[in-house]
This record gives structure tokens, sequence and C-alpha cells, in this order.
């Protein structure tokens, strides 16, 4: 009888003549809290500069204007914004590299941008720079201080204490040894150079991580 009676009911809710139970109404807590719809507004959009310029290697904000970046590119030379992103004008294109691997701000002088050349990804699509260049003016203009069989630097680190001190991590030649290759350091912003840490002329030195609570590379 009871089999007789489901299977009378499972007809009649077949051809809707009997209502379907209600279902249990959700609550927010029975929703996925970290679904689409929590991150809806928190897309990402691509600002450039891309198409030409390649890969982007290192960036650097103005520490006293967050609005002031500049850009490393591994094929399309330094790029500079003033108002956080929102444009993007060239500002590396009158130099010999078009190949950057670094790019550093004086955290006493924003006007002082260096720029380490040659892209440091180790790969078989790479370009080689000329060395390190410098510009007192914001980028306007650049003038190129050393190290120019570096052909890849990876890493700037300007002492917080004078900014006359600066280390460079530099790669080397890529497939051949020797060459401007280690770290290397300037007392005179960059008018003399003087190698300070040589392992071999096939081993490059590719960062110079500076300990939080010390203002000289380790």
């Amino acid at each position: 009888m009871a089999k007789r009676l489901t299977l009378i009911l499972a007809v009649f809710l077949s051809l809707g003549l009997v209502a379907q139970p209600a279902k249990k109404a959700d609550t927010p807590d029975s929703k996925d809290k970290y679904g689409e719809k929590t991150f809806a507004g928190l897309t990402l959009r691509e600002i450039g500069p891309a198409l030409t310029s390649g890969r982007i290697i290192d960036l650097a904000v103005d520490p006293k204007d967050g609005r002031i970046w500049y850009i490393a590119t591994a094929g399309g030379g330094v790029w500079k914004t003033t108002n956080a992103g929102t444009s993007f004008s060239p500002i590396f294109d009158g130099e010999k590299s078009h190949s950057i691997g670094c790019v550093t701000i004086d955290p006493h002088d924003s006007l002082v941008i260096w720029v380490g050349s040659g892209e440091n990804n180790s790969q078989r699509s790479v370009s080689m720079g000329d060395g390190v260049y410098k510009s007192i003016d914001g980028g306007k203009s650049w003038k190129n201080v050393g190290l120019e069989k570096s052909e890849h630097i990876s890493k700037i680190v300007v002492d917080p204490r004078d900014s006359n001190v600066v280390y460079v991590a530099a790669q080397g030649p890529l497939w051949a040894p020797g060459g401007d290759r280690g770290l290397y350091k300037t007392t005179d912003g960059g008018k003399t150079w003087k190698a300070v840490l040589t392992i071999s002329e096939n081993t490059c030195v590719t960062d110079c991580p500076r300990w939080p609570r010390s203002p000289i590379c380790n």
C-alpha cells in the first residue's frame, strides 16, 4: 500500500498537480564568502607600458610622491609615470641601451635615478646592456657612469647614509667568461668603481640584499 501511494504522489508531482515542497532559503552564511561576487570590485587591469617594451623587469616608486614611478623594461628602455599609472612616457630612448635590468631611486634625492642596463633574466632571448646610467634630473637626461662590460645588471643599492656610496650587482656576459662581473662599489657617486666581491670569471652576482637594520649590503 505504501509503495502504491508513493508512486501516485510521484505522478502527481510530475504533472504539477501537487505543489513542490518549498526550498530552504539561502542565508548569507550558507553562501561562499570568497566567491565571485565578493571580489567583483577587485578586478585587475593592464595599465602598461607593454607591447614593444616586452617584459617588465623592475619598478621604483618615488618615496616622496607615490604618483611617480619608474619602469624598467626588457626591451623598451625606461618609462615614467607622474599620475600613478594613468599614462607613461619613455625617458630612455636617447641612450645606447634599450634593455634594462634594474632601476633605483636615491632615497635622499628623488631626482637622482640609477639604471642598470642589460636584462637580468638569464635566458635565450635576452639583450645585453652597456653599464650603469645615472640621472640627476628625474630622467630628463642620462650619463653612463661605468661598468660598460657588465652586460647584465640585476641590482643597484644606494647607501641610505650617503648617496655617493652605491653597490651594483653585475652578472657579466651570459655566454662567456670575464667582463665586469661581481659586486661593485662606488664611493664618489659613480665616478670610479671598485670590485668588492669577485668569485670567479664565470660566476656572477645577481642580488645585493640589505639587512633592514643595516645600511650596507650583506
